[in-house]
């Protein structure tokens, strides 16, 4: 019986200490996203910046479109082929 609650304490030690190597991780990627938000947030403040990031993003956006458009060509074109 005494071995029982040796192995017993050992799982939960090994396992506190596992859950707690999780909640580090976990912690610090919350605060480089949090510091990524917040140097994204200032950058945005610099009108150069903010035009260029918006700039990229309509870029994105636009081949996105492209991309959709193509896929949606090829339904059509497979469709009338058969």
């Amino acid at each position: 019986m005494g071995e029982f609650f040796k192995n017993a304490f050992r799982d939960m030690k090994e396992s506190a200490k596992a859950q707690h190597e999780v909640d580090k991780a976990q912690f610090a990627a919350a605060k480089a996203e949090s510091k990524a938000q917040w140097e994204e947030a200032k950058a945005m403040s610099k009108p150069a910046k903010r035009k260029e990031m918006m700039q990229k993003e309509r870029d994105e956006k636009i081949a996105e479109a492209q991309q959709r458009q193509a896929e949606a060509q090829a339904r059509i074109d497979a469709a009338k082929g058969e």
